[in-house]
């Protein structure tokens, strides 16, 4: 007799061999993983292999891509429904077994944190010199175009658009501003170099760009660089055009136009976000050990303030010592200028405490399975005491 459909589900769902199958998968994931990292970095290998749903490959020729093989992401869930479906099966429901159901939880808010991490944490960077106040973050690999209004010589009024928005054939309307940007070229990285007489003239007939010459080349993947992203806009403001300007994070000359007597200027810079507090570098400090160049403690002595003043104190931070404020923990991570500089990893993971709760209920558990095996072994034993001729 055939069994029916939601059986023979249910049997491959609280099957060992699913357990082992997806262990097995994620043991090539990992492999495949470590591999990429030397074409891909760490952050796109994980990308591709941990992150996804699948692992995409593209054959030469084609314009398609195609599914390699299950991704970390849809491992992780088959692992989280296998595991889940297996307690609800084998485990019975009761006080005896109540230490191994809440080390099952744990092992199921383990990977549920994973999942939160990978969707929702964002890493960004501070950049920040002794003396220096600053209440933004940088992201260490997305770009934005900057719209910067300077015609207060006391204040600033600056316009980010996002990289994902610059887009050829695309127009970004300037809120706040009656301006709009007209993209007529992206290039994600590119080469940049001085444009001879005769060679074709670029798109961009402002500023510097027509005296640049732009070759583009494949994107760069490695963690410790960053693409030189060039795009052509043209900026627009009731109905005048206002030229075809060429900006790139590869060049630092300012790119200036006026329009009605305010005087804006073009630039693309490393994505900010802003924050609602002021962070000041007091003292940074590198520690070496002696007679050696090898690091000892980096450490830096920061000024926390927000605008009513509820928080108004210093933190240091240092190794495995991070500061943690709205949400967001600030590692020390690097220095730069003679130690004079201090570079703060800052990252946003509301997730953070999953991992810690999981690891506590896993302990839980472990001891009240422990101690109720404990307790029966020792009552088995006196009854058998009690027993005895």
């Amino acid at each position: 007799m055939t069994k029916p459909i939601a059986t023979r589900i249910w049997a491959v769902l609280t099957s060992l061999k699913l357990t082992v199958a997806s262990l097995s998968v994620l043991i090539v994931l990992v492999l495949a993983c470590t591999l990429a990292q030397v074409q891909l970095g760490t952050l796109g290998a994980v990308t591709v292999y941990i992150h996804s749903f699948w692992v995409w490959w593209k054959p030469a020729g084609w314009e398609q891509s195609i599914p390699l093989m299950p991704g970390g992401a849809l491992v992780g869930a088959v692992l989280v429904v296998n595991l889940v479906a297996a307690q609800i099966k084998r485990m019975e429901l009761s006080w005896k077994k109540s230490g191994m159901w809440v080390t099952h939880a744990g092992l199921v808010l383990l990977i549920a944190g994973e999942f939160v991490t990978g969707a929702f944490q964002r890493e960004t960077q501070m950049t920040i010199e002794e003396g220096q106040t600053v209440n933004y973050v940088e992201s260490p690999r997305e770009l934005e175009l900057s719209l910067i209004d300077g015609t207060d010589p006391g204040h600033d009024e600056v316009y980010g658009v996002p990289e994902a928005l610059l887009k050829a054939g695309s127009t970004v309307a300037i809120p706040g501003t009656p301006l709009s940007l007209k993209v007529k070229h992206f290039v994600r990285n590119a080469d940049l170099a001085d444009r001879a007489p005769a060679e074709p003239p670029t798109m961009a007939d402002m500023g510097v760009g027509p005296h640049v010459k732009v070759t583009e080349v494949p994107a760069i993947t490695r963690d410790d660089e960053m693409n030189r992203t060039v795009v052509f806009v043209e900026p627009i403001a009731d109905g005048k055009s206002y030229g075809t300007w060429l900006v790139s994070n590869a060049v630092s000359v300012p790119q200036e136009f006026t329009h009605q007597g305010r005087v804006y200027s073009l630039g693309m810079r490393q994505r900010r976000e802003y924050l609602a507090y002021d962070v000041t570098l007091r003292d940074f400090r590198h520690d070496v050990y002696p007679g050696t160049q090898i690091p000892k403690n980096f450490a830096s002595l920061v000024h926390l303030s927000t605008p009513d003043k509820k928080e108004d104190r210093d933190v240091l931070i240092y190794m495995n010592q991070p500061m943690r404020f709205g949400g967001k923990a600030f590692y020390q991570s690097s220095f730069g200028k003679e130690d004079t500089l201090s570079v703060l990893q800052v990252v946003d993971n509301p997730g953070w405490l999953l991992p810690y709760i999981s690891c506590t209920l896993v302990s839980l558990g472990l001891l009240i399975h422990f101690a109720i095996s404990l307790r029966r072994t020792q009552k088995g034993r006196s009854l058998a005491v009690e027993g005895s001729p």
